[in-house]
């Protein structure tokens, strides 16, 4: 298990004529390249305030994006492999707007609250599922893509700084600690989109999972 590249972006202008969202110009970070050589990983602060926990990074909405416990968003290798053959298009790693592209890596099978070493100092906890937003579906353009990418509920992983440190290309990565619970990165996903009523069970995830998710979980017991 080892990084394939470390994916930083800068905050741009895209105008894509015909995309609906980009027509007119928006600013976006999701366009992430490989960097070349060692970055520095650490967490950024809260969210709001806080941006990526990569060095170099740029979030631009601070509302969704960012912050302690979306730090750094991992993807795996193999799930852009896929995509690729179903799209019939080249994915190079970063395009999912992944700050870490794994090989080897159960990035979706990961349970909340796993942690992972990578390389020799920096220690990651997996603490919640991207979800697909409005900008990802435009950037890719394309058709139905927010539908598409919740039904396969392969959604990569935004995880939390436990250890700072400095990562490359090629370095290792080590689950050092597995939770003794069923709510993986993908079961998370299921619960917050497709079937909510799964949300109750991901309390078992305890003081790992992301604020926002025991908020909604509340909200739903609540509601019932």
């Amino acid at each position: 298990m080892h990084l394939l590249s470390v994916n930083v972006g800068r905050a741009v202008t895209a105008d894509i004529p015909g995309v609906p969202g980009f027509e007119a110009g928006l600013a976006t970070a999701i366009d992430k390249r490989p960097a070349r050589g060692p970055v520095a990983v650490a967490a950024p602060g809260p969210k709001g305030t806080g941006g990526s926990g990569l060095a170099g990074d740029t979030i631009v909405s601070l509302r969704h994006h960012g912050g302690d416990d979306q730090a750094v968003y991992a993807f795996a290798r193999e799930d852009l492999d896929r995509w690729e053959r179903e799209l019939g298009r080249p994915l190079p790693n970063g395009s999912f707007g992944e700050n870490l592209t794994t090989s080897g890596v159960d990035v979706n099978g990961a349970r909340i609250g796993e942690r992972w070493r990578v390389g020799p100092d920096l220690v990651l906890e997996v603490s919640a599922p991207r979800i697909p937003c409005r900008t990802f579906a435009a950037w890719l353009g394309e058709a139905g893509w927010l539908k598409r990418f919740t039904q396969e509920a392969a959604p990569g992983a935004y995880l939390r700084v436990i250890e700072p440190g400095e990562i490359r290309a090629g370095d290792a990565v080590t689950v050092v600690h597995r939770p003794d619970h069923e709510v993986t990165v993908s079961f998370l996903f299921r619960a917050n989109t497709v079937e909510r009523s799964l949300l109750p069970r991901v309390l078992a995830a305890g003081d790992a999972l992301h604020p926002e998710t025991r908020k909604k979980v509340l909200a739903y017991q609540a509601s019932l």
